[in-house]
């Protein structure tokens, strides 16, 4: 039997899936500041890989010509309903030579938010031709998955959270080792790690674990750490770090376990906003990492740079985006390497 992988993040990618913000979203009040923010992203990204843009419809203004590497941005027509791509892209796994675009149901984070243009994006992109012959798309429709839900070290390991997978929302009365069974199934996966503790005010998808903790390599897993004692999110985040620190390698050893500051508070009127530092993104030569307008941002960035040798550390002013309680990582997917068509993409 030909077994599965999950690539890593940090493996080498043919591209990232961004969505552009439209009238029809939850950003329309603000839309020209989230399109600056998105266009911030884009404009990084591109100098290291493709960027593929998905537009709500062919007559969405997008501007191409305003980018310095336009050259790698490749704007695709594809219905969305809003900007989540971790949430709602394909996740790809390799058996043998094959890429397998998994395509998991998405159902709006647990029923909160319309979801019926995403839940199509996997199925569409198909068929837009954009993905290579050495691809296939697998229907897994029957079970909800979030991309930001799961975190893969590339080497047989799952990290995730049980507040998210196990919402009822999600995969009804389904069992902790019924859903085990089935990320092994799908991903290759030979064990799950599971973290029962740890959450942000104002986020709403359960705990995603791509907003606490983020495998770097194979060997360790940056978080975020709260010190201080009067904070709401002390007791739940030092749980989650006494856990971390109980997990252990596939050899058997302890993690290393990078602490990354908690964000300063970021309030909506009285509501708090989930900013987080764990919500960056690994690119082929860089990490974008989320900033808040907070001395913090230099002090994450200095933290990561021995983390990620080798990639460029870039800091994006990502306050627009938590005002939809999301963030960098959130709004992006990465494609592996060997997944997308360059003739169709350059064409």
């Amino acid at each position: 039997m030909i077994n599965r992988i999950f690539p890593p993040e940090w493996a080498p990618q043919d591209a990232v899936i961004l969505a552009w913000p439209h009238d029809n979203t939850d950003w329309a009040p603000i839309l020209q500041e989230a399109r600056d923010c998105f266009k911030e992203i884009i404009e990084a990204i591109a100098r290291f890989e493709d960027v593929i843009v998905l537009l709500n419809d062919e007559k969405e203004s997008f501007p191409i010509n305003e980018f310095a590497k336009k050259e790698n941005i490749h704007p695709v027509v594809c219905p969305t309903n809003d900007t989540w791509a971790r949430d709602f892209g394909p996740l790809f796994i390799k058996e043998g030579d094959q890429h397998i675009g998994l395509d998991f149901r998405f159902n709006g984070w647990g029923l909160k938010f319309p979801a019926d243009q995403d839940n199509l994006i996997t199925s569409r992109l198909f068929a837009s031709g954009i993905f290579s012959e050495n691809t296939s798309r697998e229907n897994k429709l029957n079970f909800v998955l979030e991309g930001g839900s799961l975190e893969s070290d590339g080497n047989g390991t799952l990290l995730t959270t049980s507040e998210c997978l196990m919402s009822t929302n999600r995969n009804g009365a389904s069992s902790r080792d019924e859903v085990e069974k089935e990320l092994k199934r799908s991903f290759g996966a030979q064990r799950v790690l599971w973290i029962d503790h740890g959450y942000l005010a104002g986020d709403d998808t359960d705990s995603h674990i791509d907003t606490l903790a983020r495998f770097c390599d194979s060997e360790t897993i940056a978080y975020v750490k709260c010190k201080d004692i009067d904070d709401d999110h002390f007791q739940a985040l030092k749980k989650m770090e006494e856990q971390l620190q109980q997990l252990k390698t596939r050899e058997g050893n302890p993690y290393n376990l990078v602490p990354l500051p908690m964000a300063d508070p970021v309030f909506d009127d009285d509501y708090q906003l989930p900013a987080t530092y764990a919500n960056f993104l690994i690119t082929n030569g860089a990490v974008l990492v989320p900033c808040y307008n907070s001395p913090k941002d230099l002090e994450v960035k200095k933290i990561l740079e021995p983390v990620f040798p080798g990639r460029q550390i870039i800091g994006i002013n990502c306050r627009a985006l938590i005002k939809q309680h999301g963030s960098l990582h959130c709004v992006t997917m990465q494609i592996p390497g060997g997944v997308i068509n360059k003739d169709i993409i350059n064409g």
